[in-house]
């Protein structure tokens, strides 16, 4: 079960420099199934990071959150697939179209099952965004109703599964059923603290409410000792894995 658990956890590599990124891939990469780099990163060091990532033995979400016309998230999807990366995503925000050109492009040159063929998540709305700050910009409709709404629009445009809060993962999982991924942010254990994230639960909730995959940083990354917070949270998930 411990394995199953390494799988599903999601370190975020939240640095700006390599070498401290090759550090905390190095430290957990036995405890870490998957390293998120994200914007920060990506910018700084490019794809060179991801190779090193692959290079230690684990694999990467590559957390760029495509928003733009289709033809252009598209083709960045089809080279976020060339560099191997296991999962990659977009905003849903996009709209149906952006999303369905970005998978119509995957299929042409990784077809469905195919092992080389990362998965094609939908940013639904962000963890650390409020019906407040949906308000300020026009979105009237309640994080709650908003996020599986968007969920299921993924889903009908072919997506493999969503980037959501795990305060929702039970309204997705109600629109769009087990067969669909779920990645969450906003979980943290009861030893680490909020930070800037609004709507969130323990690792044991989020696994029990259905989520697939955990991304945790601060709570890692903060503790007096990295690699015994990454096995207390490993045997948590393992934990709620075994009773659901």
């Amino acid at each position: 079960m411990k394995d199953q658990a390494r799988e599903r956890l999601i370190f975020a590599l939240d640095v700006d420099e390599f070498e401290e990124a090759e550090r905390w891939v190095k430290l957990l990469h036995d405890r870490v199934g998957v390293f998120k780099v994200g914007k920060q990163l990506f910018t700084r060091c490019g794809p060179e990071v991801v190779h090193m990532v692959r290079g230690e033995g684990a694999d990467v979400f590559l957390d760029l959150k495509y928003h733009d016309i289709p033809n252009t998230v598209a083709m960045s999807g089809v080279e976020a697939a060339r560099l191997g990366v296991r999962m990659f995503n977009l905003h849903a925000l996009g709209g149906r179209q952006m999303m369905e050109r970005a998978v119509a492009e995957l299929d042409r040159r990784w077809p469905k099952g195919s092992p080389e063929r990362p998965l094609l998540l939908a940013v639904t709305i962000l963890t650390s965004a409020t019906s407040e700050t949906l308000h300020e910009v026009g979105i009237d409709q309640p994080v709650e109703e908003l996020v599986p709404r968007l969920a299921r629009l993924a889903q009908q445009a072919g997506l493999d599964g969503v980037v959501a809060s795990p305060k929702e993962v039970e309204a997705i999982r109600a629109v769009c059923g087990r067969d669909f991924a779920v990645v969450t942010p906003g979980v943290r254990p009861s030893f680490a603290a909020l930070d800037d994230q609004k709507r969130v639960t323990t690792p044991a909730e989020a696994i029990a409410a259905g989520a697939d995959y955990l991304v945790i940083g601060r709570p890692i990354s903060a503790a007096t000792d990295p690699v015994a917070a990454a096995e207390k949270i490993l045997e948590e998930i393992a934990g709620a894995l075994e009773r659901h």
